[in-house]
């Protein structure tokens, strides 16, 4: 495994930062001659460390105006569900986020549409229609003062 050490550290940041930015430029940022600079940013991704580039998209520029995330508890717990409830939810355009999570609920969406209108019929038409499905609880997003996801 590629060994994480503060000049990688200040590669990811960076990267994270500005996925486009050059080499050159991330050379400079990280204090390093850019040829040792795409070495390490080619091992990085060698190592499975940098699995992908993603694009920022400003939700408003795509009519969203409406996230919230969406506790939701099975009523039953077998693998088969979990894999059924999984299955529906991959092909709902709604659900930007899906995360199988320990607690007293299995799983947590993220849902991005364009208003309340919207996450109503969301909410019942899809997730209200689901067998497995035992509770559902919502938390509106009001604002998002730390977003670092691409």
């Amino acid at each position: 495994m590629t060994k994480i050490d503060q000049i990688n550290e200040r590669i990811l940041r960076e990267l994270a930062r500005d996925g486009r930015v050059s080499n050159i430029d991330l050379a400079d940022r990280v204090g390093l001659s850019p040829s040792a600079c795409l070495r390490r940013v080619q091992e990085l991704k060698r190592a499975g460390v940098i699995t992908g580039y993603r694009a920022v998209i400003n939700p408003a520029a795509l009519n969203v105006g409406f996230i919230a995330y969406i506790g939701v508890g099975l009523s039953d717990h077998s693998k088969a569900a979990q894999e059924a409830f999984e299955r529906s939810i991959a092909s709902a355009p709604e659900v930007r986020e899906c995360h199988n999570i320990t607690g007293t609920i299995e799983y947590l969406l993220r849902i991005e549409v364009e208003d309340l209108a919207s996450y109503k019929t969301f909410h019942t038409d899809v997730l209200g229609t689901l067998p497995q499905v035992n509770s559902l609880t919502s938390y509106v997003v009001l604002g998002s003062p730390k977003d670092e996801r691409a």
